[in-house]
């Protein structure tokens, strides 16, 4: 444990030393080196935003676009055609716990969040109502309110802890045969609280209603088991801790079984048995393939394959037990540098329950972020007044957890 906070410095030089110590013993260290870091003295913390460039990622946007694009031009869909497939089985087997054939990437989070909502809400036709908590990120509860206005639908609104986020018991509190649709996120956008994704998908199960998760938060760092528990439908981004890219494309999963009782609401050409026959009328692809609409982003696609790889060779395990071990160490140094300065801790403290950043809650947060940057530090703030430590463990080390918190020290001890 680190001395009391102090301000002779003592405690400082303490935490870097530590720090130091525990990314010499750091089995993952060496992915570090594998990514561009254009200013080696910048701490940036905010890796469940977006994610670093991994070297093997840039390599291949080049290829692609000066071999493939370039050079093949058109005949290039010969292969691109198989991409969204092939980049969801991977995604499928060495991320998300699936099965191959369950899991296909295409269009953006909120675009398949609607697709797999609508699908759910039609597949239980004369149910009511839709749950969710005041807390699920917000483009999720802004579909689900379209749709319930302009279905007649009423949503049971959650309104949990907010550091620990929605329980089973919580969920189960409001489930009836009225229910049609559960739809949560696995680690929460501001405290990181992550939810019993067995625990509530047996409830539903047991009241009839299907679940739809949002995995943004998870995908990459907290290892889901999404064939293992039977879970419904889920949807995540691949830019944070899958290091695709800004606006790269997101995933959509559906358990086997249901992609024959489950109708997609975009009949787009690529989910059509045939996509460059043009026929009239639309008959959809076999099993998840239906699930695709518009042209495929190539060039998104190529990056997340490159860093699921990434993820595939650290392997989940690993970055799990570092991403404990990162946020575990964010946690004490709040607790001995920055008590009695304003900050609560705004994540769980029991490191099982708590995804791969720390929240900091402060009344001033939004100003913090900001000399925090001018210091030289990259970190988030989301309403109404948290701070997050977005800590991925390819690309963050102790010492930048370390140096992140002694200056929000500075500057919270500054007044």
């Amino acid at each position: 444990m680190l001395r009391p906070m102090t301000h002779s410095g003592r405690s400082t030089d303490e935490a870097l030393e530590r720090a130091r110590a525990l990314d010499a013993a750091d089995p993952l260290r060496r992915f570090r080196e594998r990514f561009v870091v254009h200013n080696p003295d910048l701490v940036y913390l905010d890796g469940n935003s977006l994610g670093r460039l991994p070297m093997a990622t840039r390599d291949r946007l080049r290829s692609a676009v000066e071999n493939e694009w370039a050079g093949e031009l058109i005949g290039a869909w010969d292969h691109w055609v198989e991409l969204p497939g092939r980049v969801g089985d991977a995604l499928a087997r060495d991320v998300l716990g699936a099965a191959e054939g369950e899991v296909v990437v295409a269009d953006s989070t909120t675009v398949n969040f609607y697709r797999l909502a609508a699908a759910a809400l039609d597949a239980r036709r004369g149910r009511r109502v839709i749950v969710t908590d005041r807390a699920n990120f917000p483009t999720d509860r802004y579909v689900l309110e379209g749709l319930a206005r302009a279905r007649g639908l009423a949503i049971q609104w959650l309104d949990p802890d907010p550091v620990r986020g929605p329980s089973a018991d919580d969920v189960a509190a409001v489930l009836d045969e009225d229910v049609a649709l559960v739809s949560l996120s696995h680690v929460n956008y501001r405290s990181a609280a992550i939810a019993d994704l067995a625990a509530i998908g047996e409830r539903a199960h047991a009241a009839g209603a299907l679940t739809l998760w949002d995995l943004s938060h998870s995908a990459g760092i907290v290892a889901v088991d999404l064939a293992g528990i039977g879970a419904d439908l889920a949807v995540g981004c691949t830019y944070k801790y899958l290091n695709a890219g800004p606006g790269a494309p997101a995933f959509q999963y559906i358990r086997r079984d249901l992609q024959d009782e489950l109708r997609t609401p975009i009949q787009g050409w690529f989910g059509r048995h045939d996509v460059f026959s043009m026929g009239q009328g639309w008959e959809p692809a076999a099993g998840i393939a239906a699930w695709l609409a518009g042209t495929p982003a190539i060039l998104g696609l190529v990056a997340i394959e490159e860093g699921v790889r990434l993820v595939a060779e650290a392997g989940l395990a690993r970055i799990r037990a570092k991403s404990i071990a990162l946020t575990s160490f964010a946690v004490e140094l709040h607790d001995h540098r920055l008590a009695g300065l304003g900050s609560s801790l705004g994540s769980p403290r029991d490191p099982g329950q708590r995804g791969g950043h720390v929240s900091i809650r402060h009344a001033r947060a939004r100003d913090l972020r900001a000399l925090l940057a001018a210091a030289g530090v990259i970190a988030d703030f989301r309403e109404p007044d948290s701070l997050r430590l977005g800590l991925s463990p390819l690309t963050t080390s102790f010492e930048d957890v370390a140096r992140g918190v002694e200056a929000i020290h500075v500057i919270l001890a500054a007044g």
